[in-house]
């Protein structure tokens, strides 16, 4: 759902220790140039401009020689279909007017300026899997991922035929896919699912029923969006919308939006 749980900001800093967060931490550098270093994946050497975005609960320490200064921020459940860390470039400066407006209004005692910060945590989120979508990727997993995340929100479609209409091996492709990506062409398709459905339960769940957010995430039985749900979340799409009611009590309801 993107929401921005945190927001700091280091002037010039050499060093962070070791650490982890409950939430995705996204760092933009804003100067200066560092290292950031894993448990369990190889380093990631970023400099100005570059954002490095870090799962939950993974641990991991910055380090330079010359300095860095940066804005980081945790949100809050993301719709990203990653689990591994990874840096992406700011193309045209996107990232950089976003994040500088987080600060802004992270500070701001504006009436209602959550919902800014909420657009912004879309806006970032958005950046990046835009951003990341341009890392080369070899010719049969681009074109499999991009079949994946043009129709992951449809009921009938068929990813097992669009890989056996594709001239590789089934276990290849598998392989090759999750080598790349990170996640397994079925484990991709189900995190877009899920991770869509989270967010329609979250913000919008008013106005649609659970078959209709099934419908709307690529499921065309109800009862087993609930299963997959279920077993994704640890409880099911009803009670996933009852404990998140009252995460966005100020933010006004879509009819207020548009009145």
């Amino acid at each position: 759902m993107n929401r921005i749980m945190y927001v700091g900001e280091h002037p010039k800093i050499y060093n962070v220790r070791m650490h982890k967060h409950d939430h995705w931490e996204i760092v933009y550098c804003t100067a200066g140039q560092g290292t950031f270093r894993f448990e369990k994946q190889p380093a990631i050497t970023y400099t100005a401009g570059e954002t490095v975005v870090i799962p939950p609960q993974m641990a991991h320490a910055n380090s330079s020689t010359e300095g860095f200064a940066n804005i980081h921020i945790m949100l809050d459940s993301p719709s990203f279909p990653y689990r591994e860390a990874f840096r992406v470039v700011d193309e045209e400066g996107g990232l950089a007017n976003a994040f500088a407006q987080v600060r802004l209004y992270h500070m701001s005692d504006r009436n209602r300026h959550e919902l800014v910060l909420t657009s912004l945590g879309d806006l970032i989120a958005s950046y990046i899997v835009v951003f990341r979508s341009n890392v080369e990727f070899s010719q049969p997993v681009a074109q499999l991922r991009a079949s994946i995340m043009e129709n992951f929100d449809h009921a009938g479609y068929q990813m097992d035929e669009v890989i056996r209409s594709m001239p590789f091996h089934h276990d290849y492709l598998r392989k090759l896919f999750k080598k790349e990506v990170g996640l397994s062409p079925l484990e991709y398709l189900t995190e877009l699912r899920m991770k869509t459905a989270e967010r329609l339960l979250t913000l919008w769940a008013a106005g649609y029923t659970i078959t209709q957010i099934a419908e709307m995430c690529g499921f065309d039985d109800a009862l087993y969006f609930s299963r997959v749900f279920k077993k994704y979340y640890g409880c099911s799409p009803t009670q996933f919308m009852k404990d998140k009611t009252g995460v966005y009590a100020n933010v006004p309801d879509r009819t207020e939006l548009e009145s």
